[in-house]
């Protein structure tokens, strides 16, 4: 795989001020790439930081939101620095986006079609029916079979994974270098999850786009992605291959989230779980983030964060844990 790096996100910080004048550290100092063609995946429990770095990369957070500090490197542009605009321009047309939720992302009171036509207007600088003939071949390519019935249908019309499916469809009209997917398979039943996923791994390599898979399915992640990232408290802390995470994971808080899957391999009498919850981004510990729940605490661990170890440089290996320092 080339070594060229299609995104780079630097020492990312994404704020939010609270009325209290407490300060919600949601995203506190992310770093990590993409390569062209490649899946990265971005796993985590719910309130760790993996939607809002995924809106943070489209510049989608609202007040009282705010990218602190940061590098976000798109195709060697600094995306942070971008103004609404400019940001616009790369939106839909360089970075495509897959919601969780497709039924509030979609418009309710404009068709499907008219949706993906905008898109490709805008974007393309399409005639309408240049656009709509597009539009009808795109429902078609993300498995619609009446697509131009399809067309003049509204989103709450759909299915779920139709509306998914719909959702797709817009996210790559306009042929993105870099797919985002935020949970896209989240309330989708497991049938119509795997038929979204193989035709998000389908569109992937037919126009050789990167994906940025965001979920908290790490069976999901075992199938389809390249590299993994674990994701706790806003800061990585662990990065490596789909391979050595499953056979040799080194944090505490990915060998928790391992022991809590099923086994076809071995009889389990009984699930591991993490004790415990996220803390609120407001009131994490001074130390490390996992230390309230870790069982491997340290004196130290309480005192100070820490950094990111390279544990394995061939494969790049870096965890957060002092296990490892």
């Amino acid at each position: 795989m080339s070594d060229v790096k299609l995104l780079e996100v630097s020492g990312l910080k994404t704020y939010f001020h609270l009325e209290n004048k407490a300060v919600a550290r949601a995203v506190d100092g992310v770093d990590f790439y993409i390569r062209p063609g490649e899946t990265v995946a971005l796993v985590g429990e719910s309130g760790s930081g993996k939607s809002i770095t995924s809106l943070s990369i489209m510049k989608l957070i609202n007040k009282p939101g705010k990218i602190e500090d940061g590098r976000i490197s798109f195709g060697g542009k600094d995306l942070v620095g971008l103004n609404d605009k400019q940001m616009t321009n790369v939106r839909g047309k360089e970075i495509g986006m897959i919601f969780q939720e497709p039924m509030t992302a979609l418009n309710p009171v404009f068709t499907i079609g008219n949706q993906i036509i905008e898109t490709l207007i805008r974007h393309k600088k399409m005639t309408k029916n240049e656009a709509r003939l597009r539009a009808i071949e795109l429902l078609k390519v993300v498995g619609f079979p009446r697509a131009e019935e399809t067309m003049k249908e509204y989103p709450h019309q759909l299915s779920g994974g139709m509306r998914q499916r719909a959702m797709i469809a817009i996210a790559i009209s306009c042929d993105p270098k870099l797919l985002i997917a935020d949970e896209p398979t989240t309330a989708l039943d497991v049938t119509i999850q795997a038929q979204i996923l193989d035709l998000m791994d389908e569109m992937k390599k037919k126009f050789n786009m990167a994906v940025l898979l965001i979920t908290h399915d790490l069976g999901v992640v075992a199938e389809y992605a390249d590299r993994i990232m674990v994701m706790y408290g806003g800061q990585i802390v662990e990065e490596t291959t789909i391979e050595k995470l499953f056979l040799t994971p080194k944090h505490p808080y990915t060998m928790g989230l391992l022991d809590s899957l099923p086994s076809l391999e071995k009889e389990v009498d009984r699930l591991g779980a993490i004790k415990g919850t996220v803390p609120p981004a407001h009131r994490f510990p001074v130390g490390c983030r996992f230390s309230d729940r870790c069982p491997k605490v340290m004196s130290k661990c309480r005192d100070k964060n820490p950094s990111l170890y390279e544990t394995d440089a061939e494969e790049s290996h870096r965890v957060r844990c002092y296990l490892y320092e």
